[in-house]
């Protein structure tokens, strides 16, 4: 048969982690049917790569694009990174299951990463359906957060679920699991999260085990407590069988830095001991969320409608001053760190002056406090501001890159090639940064491992055995990049920039990148669960 399609001559890396070798590559109807000297003289188009490396496409584990594919389903800032999956629903966050009494609940609490949402549906089949739909430009594999789960059942209160509204919560996961998800995230800084007990997490981590699925957390701390959440993570793993990955590891805060050398130890020791755990990281000093996240956990009880009235209520206004306050002095709070990313759209008056400054700075354009200029933006903005906390060390990033366990993820959820504010870069550039700066320039990584963590890795951790490497009968989600140009130019400063240096990147064996230009949109699925023991994700 005729190929549809061949690269020819380039450098093959195939998300082993094997040295590079020259070989050709031939695909027809969306999978590499050969590799090397196999491969047929004549195609139906021929692609010449010499000079260029041939890779799997790149699997992001660490996506939020579940909630601003709606807005922009080509996913141009991805594919010119040869991006070619993401991975959604983490940190606790999915748009399903949703149930009307606490629809608006959930809706509040995504506020900040929703682009276009349509919330026409109420469970993950449904999501997926009208996915589905849109014209994609990757693929997209969802995950049930915890704290929708714990919204449809509890509410956004801080409390212990009754075993009634427990059941209900395993219910719904069984119901997600059902309709095809890859996985089960918690999000342990972010309410209704942060009011879960360990028990809670593991009686939902059970049927994530159950059916072999993988357990990603953003952990309860990773600051002062990191070891302890670290370990948290692990028996919960341990005592469920639950794989595990623990995003985005960091040690956040400048009295923290260095101490990821001991999560790392306890990842090593449970490793050993059987315990299936990995990890993920961005490339990136600085970490980006809702500003909410310098609140106590007590500000968002009831979710952020309560956290309005607390702040309009001048007795608890100053209790939230002096916890904030007392942050910036024993360091769990430095607004001189934390930079203001985006305000809602449409937002007045006017915020743009304070976009990009840091909260110090804000508090002095505003003539007020820190704590102050906190309270009084959430309140005018319906507590949906993103922020930018640059609160990580490089040498941390080195070492936790150099971990043969940890993949590269971007914590991003920016599909738009322009937009409003200043975004993280890490939504524009995480794999470009990883090829070009931390490898080509910086050498914390040789070019095949580097792959390898951006491929095999993170498909080996979904248990997809037909994506992330290149070989007959795989998927030919692939990317075809100079090793020499390879680079991010999106910065803090100005966001908005793509990557440069890839050259084609394939999605199902269509070009969705071609001479470093978006081309084809369409090609990308929703990628569902095909069961345990299964070759992959159907979709």
């Amino acid at each position: 048969m005729t190929p549809d399609l061949v690269l020819r001559g380039g450098t093959l890396i195939d998300g082993t982690g094997a040295a590079p070798r020259t070989a050709d590559l031939a695909v027809t109807d969306g999978r590499i049917t050969a590799v090397g000297p196999d491969v047929p003289a004549t195609a139906r188009r021929v692609l010449d790569v010499s000079g260029a490396v041939v890779t799997p496409g790149f699997i992001d584990l660490h996506s939020h694009a579940d909630f601003t594919v709606m807005g922009e389903p080509r996913a141009e800032t991805q594919l010119l990174q040869g991006v070619t999956t993401l991975v959604t629903g983490n940190c606790g966050f999915s748009p399903f299951p949703v149930v009307p009494e606490h629809a608006e609940e959930l809706r509040a609490l995504c506020g900040f990463l929703d682009d276009g949402l349509t919330w026409e549906w109420t469970t993950a089949a449904g999501w997926a359906a009208a996915v589905e739909r849109l014209p994609l430009g990757v693929n997209l594999a969802p995950q049930t957060g915890h704290g929708a789960l714990r919204v449809a059942a509890v509410g956004t209160e801080d409390r212990t679920p009754t075993e009634a509204e427990l059941a209900a919560m395993r219910r719904l996961m069984a119901q997600t699991v059902a309709d095809g998800v890859v996985g089960f995230s918690t999000g342990l800084i972010y309410p209704p999260g942060r009011y879960a007990a360990t028990a809670e997490l593991a009686a939902l981590a059970r049927i994530a085990a159950d059916h072999g699925l993988l357990h990603s957390t953003h952990m309860r701390d990773e600051s002062a407590h990191l070891a302890a959440a670290v370990e948290e993570a692990i028996s919960i793993a341990r005592s469920t069988g639950v794989r595990l990955q623990i995003s985005h590891l960091k040690a956040a805060g400048v009295p923290h830095w260095g101490t990821v050398g001991d999560a790392l130890r306890l990842i090593d020791e449970a490793r050993a001991d059987g315990v299936d755990v990995a990890a993920d990281q961005y490339p990136y000093t600085a970490s980006s969320t809702t500003l909410t996240t310098v609140l106590p956990g007590y500000a968002l009880d009831g979710g952020v409608a309560a956290l309005l009235r607390r702040i309009a209520d001048p007795e608890q206004r100053a209790r939230l001053v002096a916890d904030l306050t007392a942050g910036e002095a024993d360091g769990s709070f430095s607004p001189d760190r934390v930079t203001i990313a985006e305000f809602p759209e449409g937002a007045v008056p006017d915020p743009g002056r304070l976009v990009g400054l840091t909260v110090t700075e804000a508090a002095a354009v505003l003539g007020t406090s820190p704590a102050d200029a906190v309270l009084d933006l959430l309140a005018a903005h319906e507590g949906q501001i993103a922020s930018i906390h640059h609160c990580m060390a490089e040498e941390d990033v080195h070492r936790v890159m150099s971990h043969p366990d940890v993949a590269v993820a971007s914590d991003g959820w920016i599909l738009r090639t322009e937009g409003r504010g200043r975004p993280h870069p890490r939504s524009f550039g995480t794999f470009a940064r990883v090829l070009g700066h931390f490898t080509r320039e910086k050498g914390v990584l040789a070019l095949p491992e580097a792959v390898r963590k951006m491929t095999g890795l993170p498909a080996s951790r979904l248990g997809w055995t037909d994506r992330g490497v290149v070989r007959p009968g795989a998927v030919a989600d692939l990317a075809v990049f100079d090793p020499a140009a390879v680079t991010d130019t999106s910065t803090f400063a100005d966001p908005w920039r793509t990557a440069t240096g890839v050259v084609h990147t394939l999605v199902g064996g269509r070009l969705a990148v071609t001479d470093g230009r978006a081309a084809e949109a369409g090609a990308g699925r929703v990628l569902l669960h095909g069961g345990t023991g299964g070759d992959g994700p159907v979709g």
